[in-house]
């Protein structure tokens, strides 16, 4: 745990002090949710039943974007083989990149769901410990499998082309459950989305779990 911890730290501190994956990822997101808003043009009355499928895409791209970069950095400057030499566990080294991971992405989520709600004239106010619970497990499971495959696609040459095809197929049935959850959500509170809220949890802990015990494998073959 305090490996997964000093894994945490290095990486916030290196994302504070650069700034630039942070950054960039601020300006895809922001760029995704005008272009997903401008093209829908919805009514105001419709428009708060789009707003999970724009949070949810947005959320996609600007995760791949920010983790695959991170790995990379790791790759370029040897970092990654660095750790691999100290005394710290790879399922540490594994569970403090996710966190960081999800720490990023909820860095994300701060700016884009509010201009969301702006832009699709969605009021999220009332529903917000519901929706931060849902955009919670959303994180953990998306990054859980982003972090492992992010260190598979940055040993290879298509690293930025085998990310995606990696992820995206087994992330389906986590956007599946994450759009569903965030509707009932914005439709009736955290109670209405239970089912959708059972299939994030397990689908966290399953890919958690495994992501935590094939990592080593992953980084050292």
């Amino acid at each position: 745990m305090r490996g997964a911890l000093a894994i945490l730290a290095k990486d916030l501190r290196i994302e504070w002090r650069t700034r630039e994956s942070l950054a960039s990822v601020f300006v895809l997101g922001v760029l995704l949710l005008v272009v997903l808003t401008v093209a829908h043009d919805p009514a105001p009355e419709a428009a708060p039943a789009l707003a999970p499928a724009v949070l949810w895409v947005s959320f996609v791209f600007t995760g791949l974007a920010g983790i695959q970069r991170g790995f990379l950095l790791e790759r370029e400057n040897d970092c990654l083989a660095g750790l691999l030499t100290a005394p710290v566990d790879p399922a540490d080294i594994y569970a403090g990149k996710l966190a960081a991971n999800v720490v990023l992405l909820g860095a994300t989520q701060a700016v884009v769901v509010p201009l969301t709600g702006l832009f699709l004239h969605a009021d999220l106010w009332p529903v917000l410990p519901g929706l931060l619970a849902v955009l919670l497990l959303g994180n953990v499971g998306f990054a859980a499998l982003a972090t492992l495959f992010a260190a598979v696609a940055a040993r290879t040459r298509a690293r930025e082309t085998l990310l995606p095809l990696l992820l995206l197929p087994l992330a389906l049935p986590l956007l599946i459950g994450a759009v569903q959850a965030t509707q009932a959500v914005l439709a009736g509170g955290l109670g209405a989305a239970r089912e959708a809220v059972a299939v994030l949890v397990a689908f966290d802990v399953v890919f958690a779990v495994a992501g935590w015990l094939l990592f080593a494998y992953v980084v050292r073959d």
